[in-house]
This record gives C-alpha cells, structure tokens and sequence, in this order.
C-alpha cells in the first residue's frame, strides 16, 4: 500500500434507471473508507435541504416539466449541491462519490430529452467553471432489466421511470457516448452481473487513480 493518499477526489457514479448506481456507490465508500480514506457520499439531485426539495419537484410527474426547465431546476439544485457539499470536501481532502452529476443533465434531458448537449455544457461551464468528476463508473444494464429493477425497489414510479422505452433506449445510448467520447475519465461497467463482481470491477478501475 502507498503511503499517501490523494485528496480532494471527485467520483461519480452514472446510469440509466436500476442499474443499481446505489448499491455501488455504498459499497465503493466503504472499500475506501477500508483504507483509510474520508469519504463524503452524496446524491444528485439532492445533497441539501434546498436540492432535495427540487427533487421532489423534477421527479413528480404530477408537475409538467418540459426537458429546459427540468435543465434549469438541476442546475438550481447543483449550486446548491456544489456549495454547501461537494466543495467543502473536496477542499478538505475528501474522496466525494456522487450518485449522478452532469453526465446525467446530458444523457436524460440531452440525449434524451432533446435539448442540445452543447447549451447543457455551456450552463455547466457557466455555473460551475472547470469543475467535473475526475472518475465517473457508468453502469450499464439492458433497458429492460433495468426498468423492472426500478419498478421491484419502490411501490411509486417517478417522471422518467414512467417513461416510454424509446426515452430509455436514448438515454442508454446517451450514457454510452458520454463514456465512448471521454474513455479516461469514464469506465463502462456492466450492471447485469452479481453486485459484489460488479463491485469488484469498480474497484480495479478507482484504485489506480485514488492511490496515484
């Protein structure tokens, strides 16, 4: 084992409906917190009162939101998110997993929703300047197995469970180009195997780079 450990570490973790991002995210927090790491593990949209509300409100699909106002109500809740969360930790030296971030703006309401990657990017870049994860696991399930896993976990579906399964085909196909266009930063991992070999997998993909 190296003797120093590499602070202020973003990682995130993405995917399209019940590709268990959750299980994954609990489970790498604790092999590095094993090793001695401070782990801050968070979640997108959400991470603080303000966020978590907008959650509420994105997911309903009581409320008619087209894909720009859904754009701008993340971006509300990111800010939020960023300042009282992922920023402080990172500056303490923290290793900060997030289940969802950008690349999720991209592929649901991008890829998905129609809006033009480029608009989502340049918000970003507005908002946030140069700041993106240094690593991103994208877990990756057929679309069917995925929305009868999301379907199994809760007795409510939410605005984009509930939607038709072209929107899931893009935003599986939205993921995977993020990770194709971005291949050091992101690892595709399949997400239709045992958790703990799925585990296994995101593990050998983050050490290197948590230990480097």
């Amino acid at each position: 084992m190296q003797s120093a450990l590499t602070p202020g570490l973003f990682i995130t973790f993405e995917g399209g409906e019940g590709v268990g991002k959750s299980t994954q995210t609990a489970l790498l927090a604790d092999a590095l917190r094993a090793q001695g790491f401070q782990v801050t593990v968070t979640r997108e949209p959400g991470g603080t009162p303000m966020a978590e509300t907008l959650r509420g409100l994105l997911l309903d699909p009581a409320h008619d939101l087209d894909p720009m106002e859904q754009v701008l109500l993340l971006n509300a809740a990111r800010h939020s998110h960023v300042r009282q969360v992922i920023a402080p930790a990172l500056a303490a030296g923290d290793v900060v997993i997030c289940d969802r971030f950008i690349d999720s703006t991209r592929a649901y309401q991008g890829a998905a929703g129609g809006i033009d990657g480029q608009v989502i990017t340049d918000l970003h870049r507005l908002v946030f300047g140069d700041l993106m994860p240094v690593l991103t696991v994208v877990l990756d399930a057929p679309v069917e197995t995925g929305l009868r896993r999301a379907a199994d976990r809760a007795a409510a579906t939410d605005r984009f469970e509930t939607a038709d399964r072209a929107f899931h085909e893009r935003l599986r196909q939205g993921f995977l180009a993020i990770a194709a266009a971005e291949p050091v930063r992101c690892q595709v991992i399949a997400a239709d195997a045992p958790a703990s070999d799925i585990a296994q997998s995101v593990l050998a993909f983050v050490e290197p780079r948590v230990w480097s």
